[in-house]
């Protein structure tokens, strides 16, 4: 008789597993940010990086998702309550008011996003999760750069 031969895996470095946890909470709210700037914004090029913020990032997500699941990662399915707090301050604004925070509030999110995903590309053990922060950067970067562009037309 014949044994299928059983796979296991690899656990993976813990400062690995803790990127994939950072991303995808930044990643899912991104996603619920996105979606309350399409609902809320006044100005259009808000509301236009709004949506930008929910394709890129739920494509971004589904892949994360599917990357921890290869590596027995657990990833959160709601944002944490740091997160949460910034929603709930949007929420309670509107007109130019939350478009100014919620620019703001993606300008410097973006900035430290950046600097995780750069320092991911340089110290991830895992290749995989390596080169979804390789990946991944590049976007970051010109979302980064197209909110700043925003920022500056904004009075």
């Amino acid at each position: 008789m014949e044994v299928a031969p059983r796979t296991y895996r690899r656990a993976v470095d813990k400062d690995d597993a803790k990127f994939a946890v950072a991303a995808a909470n930044g990643g899912i709210a991104e996603v619920e940010l996105g979606t309350l700037a399409q609902q809320k914004a006044v100005n259009q090029k808000v509301k236009d990086f709004g949506g930008m913020m929910v394709s890129d990032h739920s494509k971004a997500n589904e892949e994360m998702k599917a990357l921890a699941k290869s590596k027995g990662i657990t990833l959160p399915t709601k944002i944490d309550s740091d997160e949460q707090k910034v929603k709930d301050n949007l929420s309670s604004k509107s007109g130019a008011d939350f478009d100014k925070a919620y620019v703001d509030n993606m300008i410097e999110d973006h900035k430290n996003d950046i600097k995780e995903f750069e320092d991911a590309t340089k110290n991830l053990k895992d290749p995989d999760l390596k080169a979804f922060a390789v990946k991944t950067l590049p976007t970051l970067k010109m979302h980064l750069e197209a909110i700043q562009k925003i920022h500056d037309t904004m009075k």
